[in-house]
């Protein structure tokens, strides 16, 4: 075997296929942006892509918005945690999400929430799809949304290993954040949600987005859902911060 062919087979071995999920971007030098991604087979990736000043290019920008959903190949030669960009094309398109300034809202909230929330995540297939599925539902989705980033948050901790307990409720109940379940007496710490609040845990866990519409609050209550589902992450999510766009959503939705 030639020294030429075994070069080719050695790149070949080095480009890497898999499906991602843009979580984000940020600027790299002149020409290139690094790209924050959820993959399929390989988990949390970063990759680094030259953006063309030409039409002639390979990759334009709008292919890197915040949870475009994308098949990608890289090169995984490098030493290090940063790889080479070498192909990337939609896998799922959006008809309406980017079209739809209340969609559009909450793939933007949502991208943040999932940067922070897979941060560290190895090869999780099945969050993947959840994520994926999630968002081709919403882009083709009509009707209320006012909870469908309360339910895939809530949703999500199936996935990611801190999923609530929620079948020992009763009456009068707190709710421990710590420890993920119900209790009958209080628990000797503050992060706690007072029964009057805690029978709203289990409810939601029971939604999905087709029942969704069926939960009725006000914006204050939605938004004290957020503060909830946020404080619940960064408990048991090392390092999860406030969200910069929890602002916009507290703000979106009248019921």
């Amino acid at each position: 075997m030639g020294l030429t062919v075994r070069f080719s087979l050695f790149l070949q071995q080095m480009l890497r296929k898999t499906k991602a999920i843009v979580l984000r971007t940020i600027k790299y030098g002149e020409q290139k942006i690094i790209v924050d991604m959820f993959t399929e087979t390989d988990g949390r990736l970063s990759v680094v892509a030259r953006l063309p000043k030409s039409q002639k290019g390979k990759f334009r920008k709008p292919l890197f918005q915040p949870l475009t959903i994308l098949d990608i190949e890289y090169d995984q030669r490098a030493n290090t945690s940063l790889y080479q960009l070498r192909d990337a094309s939609l896998w799922i398109p959006y008809t309406l999400l980017r079209m739809d300034p209340v969609k559009n809202a909450l793939a933007l909230f949502l991208a943040e929430f999932l940067y922070h929330a897979t941060r560290g995540e190895q090869q999780n297939v099945a969050l993947f799809h959840y994520v994926a599925q999630s968002m081709e539902w919403l882009d083709a989705a009509q009707g209320s949304l006012a909870n469908f980033h309360l339910v895939m948050m809530m949703r999500l901790t199936r996935f990611v290993g801190f999923f609530p307990n929620t079948e020992d409720y009763r009456p009068g109940c707190f709710f421990d954040l710590q420890n993920g379940c119900y209790s009958v007496e209080m628990p000797g710490h503050r992060d706690v949600i007072p029964p009057d609040e805690a029978a709203h845990i289990g409810t939601l866990m029971r939604l999905n987005y087709e029942t969704m519409h069926l939960f009725r609050m006000t914006r204050a209550e939605r938004n004290r859902c957020i503060d909830v589902i946020i404080q619940y992450y960064r408990l048991h999510v090392p390092g999860f911060p406030e969200l910069n766009s929890t602002s916009v959503m507290r703000e979106m939705f009248e019921r």
